[in-house]
């Protein structure tokens, strides 16, 4: 793999991780914030409620009241709709306290100290519907087991609690946006690097990349320059060897030529013909050869001379063979000395046997045996 593509897709991942990292910070952020300000309504709701529960206790007693020195119906309604509206606001206070998770404590002490008003409030109408006047006078006479003034305090105390756990959110909420204003920073700051890190390496690989390309451009149009001069003295070369070439072909032409005229010669000479090595071995003979001793070229090539000929004993010759070696080595012509020829299945003929040397240069390396058989 490509180091710059390595690089490129190292701070692309980089990039991507943070980036992600930032916005599941922001998301966790945010369902924070939705779930303190849901609870910072809840709560604000909460104290409304008790508000307005402390609110609708001041206005059925004071339509109680109203309603004893009157008997108006129309004071009735009123404290009886004012303690219906008790009911439903300390109903909808303690289901957002429980659903909240706030104190309870305090709310029941409020609760508590309303229904002792609402009991005593009850005890009053009862006795003025009984038309027992004096157990009127002597409640309304009688102090309360729990005051107004502390059913406000009361109210007072949940309030100011509530308010309380509202600065302390208030509170963790700047401390937690402060801390996501930092990570914000601190991740665009680094964004930021990383971005700049990778532009100065791709634009340093790429600079690299073009000098490199540059330099192998100029290297490439050397090397065709030498492949042109090399391939120019290579096809002067191959030019040269096809003429040699040619000349050998026509040299080794003639040579053929020339073996095959002396083969021809050979073989158009009617003398017995035979071609010695200096071992005395035959190493070729010619048709008069075989005719004259009944035998063919396979049968007589690579034979010893002894095998064929035979010197007449009591010559001059009487010594053998030896006289053809030693005028072989001597390089003397032996001319018409009598032999005998030894033919398979026939009897021995009387010949005269010739021996010429065969020089290459300066050096023996054969000779040449002639017969001549006179007529039988």
């Amino acid at each position: 793999m490509d180091k710059t593509f390595r690089l490129v897709l190292f701070l692309f991942a980089l990039f991507s991780v943070s980036l992600i990292g930032v916005v599941v910070y922001a998301l966790q952020n945010l369902r924070r914030a939705q779930q303190a300000t849901q609870w910072v309504e809840h709560t604000h709701a909460f104290m409304a409620e008790v508000n307005a529960a402390l609110a609708a206790n001041r206005s059925a007693e004071g339509a109680l009241h109203a309603y004893l020195l009157s008997e108006s119906p129309r004071q009735e309604t009123a404290f009886r709709q004012a303690f219906a509206q008790l009911g439903e606001h300390l109903e909808v206070a303690k289901a957002l306290a429980e659903a909240e998770g706030l104190p309870t404590t305090d709310l029941a002490a409020f609760e508590t100290a309303l229904i002792a008003r609402a009991d005593r409030a009850r005890e009053l109408l009862a006795a003025h519907r009984a038309g027992d006047h004096e157990s009127v006078r002597e409640t309304l006479n009688r102090e309360p087991e729990t005051t107004e003034a502390e059913i406000t305090a009361l109210a007072q105390r949940i309030t100011t609690s509530q308010q309380e756990l509202l600065r302390e959110r208030d509170r963790a909420s700047f401390l937690r946006d402060l801390r996501a204003t930092h990570a914000l920073y601190l991740t665009a700051g680094i964004n930021l690097l990383v971005l700049i890190t990778g532009g100065w390496f791709i634009r340093d690989n790429l600079r690299t990349r073009s000098r490199e390309a540059a330099l192998l451009a100029r290297t490439n149009e050397e090397l065709e320059e030498r492949v042109k001069e090399r391939t120019a003295e290579i096809a002067g070369k191959n030019q040269l060897l096809r003429m040699e070439n040619l000349e050998s072909r026509w040299k080794t032409q003639a040579v053929d030529h020339q073996l095959r005229y002396n083969n021809l010669i050979i073989a158009s000479v009617r003398t017995p013909i035979a071609v010695i090595t200096r071992a005395l071995n035959i190493s070729r003979v010619n048709p008069a050869m075989e005719r004259l001793s009944a035998q063919t070229v396979t049968e007589l090539v690579d034979r010893p001379l002894a095998e064929l000929v035979e010197l007449v004993p009591g010559s001059e010759s009487s010594a053998g063979l030896d006289v053809i070696a030693a005028a072989l080595r001597a390089g003397q012509d032996l001319v018409d000395h009598p032999a005998l020829l030894h033919r398979p299945g026939r009897p021995d003929r009387k010949i005269q046997l010739s021996l010429f040397p065969l020089r290459d240069s300066d050096h023996i390396v054969g000779g040449v045996i002639t017969l001549y058989a006179p007529p039988d």
